[in-house]
């Protein structure tokens, strides 16, 4: 405990010591976790965005007019417990009346010509969603393999809108896909380049040390006696840098999410605030992880002298 103390004691005197070198170091780490937030915040927007995409894309099952609900009810059921399907809703034939009359009220001719008959044209239909895009497929297979016709469907089912809407959906599979990898590599290079820029800063205080290190070595010092100091020095750029990117992106978020909330898709502001503590924590985690690990390695080269 008394090593650890005079290390963690040296880091920071080597902080406070280093002066607008410190700063300048602070400053890069700060630029990088900035960008760490940003790609944090731009994934909150692209998943909001793709699931409101996957929201608007269902499977609807309809049914002949006069089906038994009995049958419709067993159809359901058997659906909800596949495990591709995350929700199914039943409309009845009089509700998809109502909704049929909502949807055309302007439409004078149309509600006339409903009025003239005695009897509800329309029948009940079934609205499936899945819980990814990818998997409508296996439940229209589904409604056509022996299992859906032991149930009595076929006779019941007048249409199912799988093959109308079979284009879109593979369109849009291949969109949700492509840009989930073309952010995970985006992601991945801005990551790197940033862990670049940070080593080299932090390399360049040490540089400036190397002299202490080479007494302390001459001295009989531990590499881990050398080495401490300058990574708790790094920590201590990490969390200050972090300190400062949250600070930064409050008034950032808070703009984006007064004026911008109907482009993105998403209230910015509300989510950095909801998710501050998960935030914080990356942030935290990578700032601390990257300056030590640039630390550690840095020193290297002046030890193995």
């Amino acid at each position: 405990m008394s090593d650890l103390k005079r290390i963690t004691k040296a880091g920071i005197i080597n902080f406070t010591r280093s002066g607008v070198i410190s700063w300048a170091a602070v400053l890069v780490v700060t630029i990088t976790l900035s960008v760490i937030t940003s790609i944090l915040l731009l994934h909150a927007v692209l998943n909001f965005s793709l699931n409101q995409i996957k929201d608007k894309v269902d499977v609807t099952i309809y049914f002949n007019v006069g089906s038994s609900e009995t049958k419709i009810m067993a159809l359901k059921d058997s659906l909800e417990k596949l495990p591709e399907v995350a929700s199914v809703s039943y409309v009845s034939d009089e509700e998809a009346l109502k909704i049929f009359r909502e949807r055309h009220q302007n439409d004078y001719p149309t509600i006339a010509a409903l009025d003239e008959i005695s009897t509800n044209p329309l029948g009940g239909y079934l609205n499936i969603k899945a819980k990814e895009v990818s998997q409508y497929e296996s439940i229209s297979n589904f409604l056509s393999s022996d299992n859906a016709l032991v149930l009595g469907s076929s006779a019941i089912i007048d249409k199912v809108n799988y093959n109308q809407n079979k284009t879109v959906i593979d369109k849009l599979n291949h969109i949700i896909s492509g840009a989930e990898k073309l952010g995970f590599l985006v992601t991945l290079i801005l990551v790197i380049i940033s862990v670049i820029i940070t080593f080299n800063t932090i390399r360049l205080t040490i540089f400036i040390s190397k002299e202490e290190v080479g007494i302390m070595r001459l001295v009989g010092a531990s590499k881990m006696r050398v080495r401490g100091p300058f990574m708790i020095e790094g920590a201590v750029y990490g969390v200050i840098s972090t300190f400062i990117t949250l600070v930064i992106f409050w008034p950032i978020t808070a703009y984006l999410g007064n004026n911008m909330t109907g482009f993105l898709g998403i209230n910015l502001y509300d989510y950095y605030i909801s998710n501050i503590f998960q935030i914080s924590a990356i942030v935290l985690l990578s700032g601390v992880v990257v300056c030590m690990l640039s630390s550690f390695i840095a020193i290297r080269k002046y030890l193995n002298k």
